[in-house]
C-alpha cells in the first residue's frame, strides 16, 4: 500500500489556512453567480482573489488546465473549462471546483450552485449530494475504515434512486492536489481501504447523477458528462481527520 502521508501540526496550519482561502472564495462565487454571467466571469473573480489573498490557483496549469476553477454545468460531472462565451442561464445546475496553495499546501473544495427557478429533481439532487458529504464526512475519525465513510456516501445517494460516480474519487491531499489514499464514494475491492489516522487530509467529494453512473469525457479532453445526459451534482471538503472526529478545513459557514 502506498505511503499515507500524515500531517504535522504546523502543516495542518498551513492547510487550514489554504481552505480558509478557498472556502471564502467559492462562498463570494456562489453569491456572484446569476443567470446572464458568463463561467469565465466567474474564474476572473477567483484569479483575482488568489492574488489578493497570494496565493497559487491550485488548477491553472495543473496537467495543463487552462483555468482557476473548474465550472460544470447540468449534465457536465466535473472539469469543466470556464469560458467567456458560455453564460450562464435559469434552471442550470453549476459545479464551482476550487483549489488554492498557500505556502505549498493545498486547499480543495467543490460546490453546486442552483440557479433558480430550478425544476424540483434538479432541486432534490443538489440537496442529496451535499448530504451525502456530510453523510460521509461524520463517518471520518482515527480508527475507522476509510470505505466506511464510501459506504455511507453511497448507501444515502442510493436511497433517493440516484447514483454515485464511479470513474473518478476522491483523494489524499495536502503537499499535492492528488495524495494517496484514494477515496471512493462507493463500497469497493479494488481501492485499498486502510484505517484512518489522525493528521490525515481528504478531500472527499460524492458525484451524483440523477440517472446512470456512466460518464464519457468530451473532446476537449477535461469536460466529463453523464453518458446518459442526466443532471449532476458535486460536493467536496478537505476534511481532516482527528483522533476523536473530523475538522472541515474548508468550511464555508466559518468565513
Amino acid at each position: 500500500m502506498a505511503l499515507l502521508e500524515i500531517k504535522s501540526t504546523r502543516e495542518i496550519a498551513k492547510m487550514r489556512e489554504a481552505g480558509r482561502i478557498v472556502a471564502t472564495v467559492l462562498k463570494e462565487i456562489m453569491a456572484l453567480a446569476e443567470p446572464g454571467l458568463t463561467t469565465g466571469d466567474l474564474d476572473a473573480h477567483a484569479e483575482r482573489r488568489c492574488a489578493d489573498f497570494g496565493v497559487i490557483p491550485a488548477f491553472k496549469g495543473y496537467h495543463g488546465f487552462p483555468a482557476c476553477i473548474c465550472t460544470s454545468i447540468n449534465h457536465e460531472v466535473v472539469h469543466g473549462i470556464p469560458s467567456a462565451k458560455r453564460r450562464l442561464k435559469p434552471g442550470d445546475v453549476l459545479k464551482v471546483d476550487f483549489g488554492a496553495i498557500y505556502d505549498g499546501w493545498h486547499g480543495d473544495s467543490c460546490v453546486t450552485i442552483g440557479l433558480e427557478p430550478l425544476a424540483e429533481e434538479a432541486r432534490t439532487l443538489i440537496r442529496v449530494a451535499e448530504e451525502a458529504l456530510l453523510k460521509g464526512i461524520r463517518e471520518v475519525r482515527q480508527g475507522v475504515h476509510l470505505q466506511q465513510v464510501s459506504g455511507a456516501i453511497q448507501d444515502y445517494v442510493e436511497g433517493y434512486g440516484f447514483s454515485v460516480v464511479r470513474q473518478y474519487v476522491g483523494h489524499g491531499v495536502g503537499r499535492n492536489l492528488h495524495e494517496e489514499p484514494q477515496v471512493p464514494n462507493f463500497r469497493t475491492r479494488e481501492i485499498p481501504d486502510p484505517k484512518l489516522k489522525s493528521g490525515m487530509t481528504l478531500a472527499i467529494e460524492p458525484m451524483v447523477n440523477l440517472g446512470h453512473h456512466a460518464t464519457r469525457t468530451l473532446a476537449d479532453r477535461w469536460t466529463v458528462v453523464t453518458l446518459d445526459n442526466s443532471l449532476s451534482a458535486q460536493f467536496e471538503h478537505t476534511v481532516l481527520v482527528t483522533r476523536d472526529g473530523y475538522e472541515i478545513l474548508t468550511d464555508r459557514s466559518k468565513v
